[in-house]
């Protein structure tokens, strides 16, 4: 099956409209370690991201400079064992299931972030964040602050804890101007990650077909 991994991709992309990017899931991805926290596994498996965690917190990450002009995103994303319900407010108490980052920017400021890793781009001041999550006790639909990113990142939750399969399409104009009153011009870049270590349980889940706009 394997074989013909590559010939799936290229035949999905090209039934994708032509505005439309799929992102695959390989070598290009960069992996993220928390300080004194114990990694995730993550299984980069061209279209699909297969996510591990037990007890852990880490994240993956691509810059997205081909695609800087991207309006939305959509994919699929399953969990078969997930934490519990948590505040997603509270620093050190906010485990969820999976979390899908989205870093933008303005021309200058991207331009002084050009080649930045993920930490350069989530510390500088003038970016803005979307964080789509699966996971917490709040309603679908809520935007929270961050505990982490302050003004500059806002947690958008799409489904409360629980398991199952769910497709989703969002919005980036609608989001950022919802969350920040303005849309930055340039997406930078992506994160996945997935949060455990709080609760101390486990995460067992997956990401497919993620496709920029």
């Amino acid at each position: 099956m394997t074989l013909f991994r590559p010939l799936a991709i290229a035949l999905t992309a090209l039934a994708l409209p032509a505005s439309a990017m799929q992102l695959v899931f390989d070598d290009s991805w960069k992996f993220q370690k928390f300080p004194f926290q114990p990694d995730n596994d993550y299984a980069l498996n061209g279209d699909t991201l297969g996510v591990t965690s037990d007890g852990t917190v880490s994240l993956v990450y691509l810059r997205t400079d081909d695609a800087t002009d991207a309006t939305g995103a959509s994919w699929d994303w399953s969990v078969s064992q997930g934490v519990p319900p948590t505040d997603l407010t509270q620093k050190g108490g906010d485990d969820r299931n999976l979390s899908l980052y989205f870093v933008f920017a303005d021309p200058e400021q991207a331009a002084a972030l050009e080649g930045a890793e993920l930490r350069g781009l989530m510390g500088a001041d003038d970016v803005r964040i979307l964080i789509y999550v699966w996971g917490g006790d709040a309603e679908p639909g809520s935007f929270l602050d961050s505990p982490y990113l302050g003004d500059k990142g806002k947690t958008i939750v799409l489904r409360g804890a629980g398991d199952g399969s769910y497709s989703e399409t969002v919005d980036f104009a609608a989001d950022l101007e919802k969350a920040f009153g303005a849309r930055p011009s340039e997406l930078l870049g992506i994160a996945v990650s997935a949060d455990s270590d709080d609760t101390d349980t486990s995460i067992d889940a997956q990401i497919s077909n993620l496709t920029l706009e």
